[in-house]
């Protein structure tokens, strides 16, 4: 018996998808025979995730969310850059257009793009986009280098990645002008441990770091003066 060509296969695992699209379709129609009506009226999420395009960390499975819960926005290691108009794009629409109450920055541990910018190597296109990852171990250097367990080290990495890119969303004027106006949204640091599958709140005291920095970030000084 002659095996299957390569080819044969990733067309059959490209097949199961629209096979997999019709059982979920037939699932959700059995448990809500409307439920695609509604979902085309619109979205009113309460989230805003940011997180890592890792394919193994997926925000709806893991926060056992349904479809119009939660707005997502993922790309390598949950970076938070003011250059990224995406990111920024999607930031904006979240808070002044679908008004959510929450923005989550979650990044994960034994994340791939953590690992790569502590490696010294250069990384062609991606160095870039590394970069804001060297920077947040070059602002935590010293916490850093104290710890001598390398896997310790790298999951401090991304904990504290996770905490400057949410500072990066405090830093933007949309969540600076919304939060002043009505108290939101808020804004939540997570990590999801790929072991356990836990999804871990960082409970980062994000209004006693702001303090440091409220005199050169806070957009909303003149308008309050």
């Amino acid at each position: 018996m002659f095996a299957k060509s390569p080819i044969i296969e990733h067309m059959e695992k490209y097949n199961r998808i629209f096979e997999n699209n019709q059982k979920w379709i037939e699932e959700k129609k059995a448990t809500d025979a409307e439920f695609f009506e509604h979902l085309s009226k619109g979205q009113d999420p309460d989230f805003l995730y940011i997180g890592c395009s890792d394919s193994r960390v997926t925000a709806e499975d893991m926060m056992g969310a349904e479809p119009g819960d939660i707005f997502v926005h993922r790309n390598i290691a949950n970076v938070v850059s003011n250059v990224d108009l995406n990111t920024m794009s999607v930031i904006e629409y979240a808070v002044a257009y679908l008004h959510v109450k929450h923005i989550v920055v979650c990044g994960h541990y034994y994340c791939g793009g953590v690992k790569a910018a502590m490696q010294p190597a250069d990384l062609g296109i991606l160095n870039p986009w590394l970069r804001n990852i060297r920077d947040v171990y070059r602002l935590h250097k010293d916490e850093l280098n104290s710890i001598t367990d390398e896997e310790a080290r790298y999951k401090r990495l991304v904990e504290l990645n996770v905490e400057e890119q949410c500072i990066n969303v405090l830093k933007t004027a949309v969540v600076q002008r919304h939060y002043l106006d009505g108290g939101y949204p808020m804004v939540h640091g997570w990590v999801f441990d790929i072991h356990s599958g836990q999804l871990i709140d960082l409970k980062l005291d994000l209004d006693q770091k702001l303090k440091d920095i409220r005199e050169i970030y806070d957009l909303g000084a003149s308008s309050k003066a």
